[in-house]
């Protein structure tokens, strides 16, 4: 029996670890690994690409839009974990719970775009929502995110990890790219189909991974007649019987305490838990838990990976 190949370019990154992690021990597929003096030769990673069946990029952007290039016309498959795809024109989203068909349309795709871990939950929180009209299309919608420091990639890693930068064991989060529009705008404004950029407040906080994504919706941003248990409902039944989602019962304040919302409680796992907060005065607040590196990066890619080769969506990845 001839096992499926895959090749993971970029193996060495902070996703390409977790991702190599999680297939290791997989009798599935067949894990090829270009050898450590290759790893930079353009030539011989073509040649790795063309010879798998799918091709995992965990590269940089400008890297990953160039190395695509190398299979145009051939029959090699991508999954690009980074950002440089993710609404091009030939590309599928790799959120499998999106809409009803998204499945379908990775399982049978050429090239796939993972998501980035701050939009695939802000799109899980939103577009059921918008789907349900309970929020209009052009609505101001801002959003808080605090994610693990993992999530900025090697450099931010080894800036929070390192004595001298004054961050090891900061007691709080730290502002992230307060200043510039981030590259996760135009996916969540196209698959949360928003008519108008969101507020995107992107925060670091001094642990190694894990995430928390806030979306807080004004009473007045709300159609009339939608309530917080209202949003809840819309969610749970949206993502029932969904392997990764989980909506968690409608949360009222008495219920709420300081570790309520632990944005490490999914860590390591292919899980993401979302929330809905009623307010006495009709604000409603979403929350999304997941783990950066697990349904927002890595595990999301491994999803993706088991649909395009037509294994259980949930094949080897933990819940």
């Amino acid at each position: 029996m001839n096992l499926p190949k895959v090749y993971i370019d970029g193996h060495v990154g902070t996703t390409g670890l977790r991702i190599r992690d999680w297939l290791a021990e997989r009798k599935d597929i067949k894990l090829v690994t270009i050898p450590e003096a290759l790893r930079k030769d353009e030539s011989a990673r073509r040649d790795y690409m063309l010879s798998s069946d799918i091709t995992l990029f965990c590269l940089p952007d400008e890297a990953a839009k160039e190395a695509a290039k190398w299979i145009e016309g051939e029959d090699a498959r991508l999954i690009d974990a980074s950002s440089a795809h993710r609404v091009s024109k030939g590309w599928v989203y790799g959120l499998p719970e999106l809409a009803k068909g998204q499945r379908e349309k990775i399982a049978s795709a050429k090239l796939v775009s993972n998501p980035g871990c701050y939009s695939s939950s802000f799109i899980l929180l939103t577009r059921p929502l918008i789907d349900a009209g309970a929020i209009a299309r052009d609505v101001p919608i801002s959003t808080h995110a605090l994610s693990g420091f993992s999530g900025g990639g090697r450099s931010m890693i080894e800036t929070w990890q390192s004595e001298a930068s004054g961050l090891k064991g900061l007691p709080y989060e730290s502002p992230y790219a307060l200043g510039r529009k981030h590259k996760h705008i135009p996916e969540m404004m196209a698959y949360a189909c928003l008519a108008q950029e969101p507020q995107f407040l992107p925060a670091v906080g001094p642990f190694f991974c894990g995430m928390r994504v806030q979306v807080p919706l004004h009473a007045s941003l709300l159609q009339a007649g939608w309530t917080g248990a209202k949003i809840q409902e819309v969610l749970a039944s949206r993502y029932e019987g969904e392997t990764f989602v989980k909506v968690l019962p409608l949360k009222l304040e008495p219920e709420i305490s300081e570790t309520t919302f632990n944005p490490e409680v999914c860590n390591f796992s292919n899980r993401i838990e979302l929330s809905v907060v009623e307010h006495p005065s009709g604000h409603v607040l979403l929350v999304a838990i997941l783990d950066n590196l697990g349904k927002g990066a890595s595990g999301m890619a491994v999803q993706n990976l088991n649909l395009m080769l037509g294994f259980p969506e949930a094949t080897g990845l933990p819940v």
